[in-house]
């Protein structure tokens, strides 16, 4: 297992050249009149008051500007490898879940939808999966009304019922919702099923980032897996052994696995 890096509070082991991996290669970008189209219809989506640079502090949500330029250029890194490894495709689904609870996922998914939204030719939504510990709705500037949990409970709640502006631009999130006791069955409904195929379609400059509770909490890290093209696995530095890792690594196959990082 690869020392700590002091210096980096994020570090990426990024596994992009496994052999078998499957990278499709569909040919050109698209023209530019189509891109310039795109990215005038991202400019005028619709937000709500932009979260001041206060407040991006105090959510540790990364942006141009900010006192630790380290974590910002780590999570760009990041971003890079991702799109490496998802070169040919529109966009992806990506889950990310932590080896042990409290491990930082969230903290990782919050951030990745803000680097990439960071692209104005890009947005990026990110998905309150962890339905028994949620936190992402706390940076939200609105209350929510529904999230996850209620449209997959309520059959007439449609997509557009549950994603919120988040206060970063091209950034929106759907929270997990009511606090009930679900179980896995939520996930592994065919609604829900439905629900990721709709997020990954409706807009191909969309990047779905799947917020998930930790491998070592429940089974729905595994089956939320199954739904999306990619799972980025974080490992709380000094807090898991590498045997815990070694069974995240298999509980998740090495075949969807983009990476591991070490958060300190």
């Amino acid at each position: 297992m690869a020392s700590e890096d002091k210096d980096n509070p994020l570090v990426l082991r990024p596994v992009l050249d496994r052999p078998g991996t499957n990278v499709l290669n569909l040919g050109a970008k698209p023209p530019m009149e189509e891109e310039d189209e795109a990215r005038e219809k991202i400019r005028r989506m619709a937000e709500v008051s932009w979260l001041n640079y206060s407040e991006l502090e105090e959510f540790k949500i990364i942006h141009p500007g900010m006192r630790q330029p380290k974590v910002l250029n780590a999570f760009r890194e990041l971003r890079t490898n991702l799109y490496k490894l998802a070169e040919g495709k529109e966009n992806f689904v990506l889950m990310v879940t932590s080896v042990a609870p409290e491990g930082g996922a969230s903290f990782i998914s919050m951030n990745l939808g803000a680097v990439i939204a960071l692209d104005e030719s890009k947005t990026s939504i990110v998905v309150d999966c962890n339905v028994y510990d949620p936190s992402l709705h706390r940076i939200l500037p609105v209350e929510p009304d529904f999230g996850l949990v209620d449209y997959l409970e309520n059959v007439t709640l449609e997509l557009k019922d549950v994603i919120y502006s988040t206060g970063i631009r091209r950034m929106r999130m759907i929270p997990a919702g009511s606090r009930r006791q679900p179980g896995t069955e939520f996930f592994t409904s065919t609604r829900m099923k439905r629900f990721v195929t709709e997020l990954r379609t409706r807009y191909r400059d969309r990047y779905v980032i799947v917020d998930a509770p930790s491998l070592g909490s429940s089974a729905d890290a595994r089956i939320l897996a199954e739904m999306c093209d990619y799972v980025l696995l974080v490992v709380p530095s000094g807090r898991v052994n590498e045997a815990q890792i070694a069974a995240s690594i298999e509980a998740v196959g090495e075949s969807k696995l983009a990476g591991v990082i070490f958060n300190n």
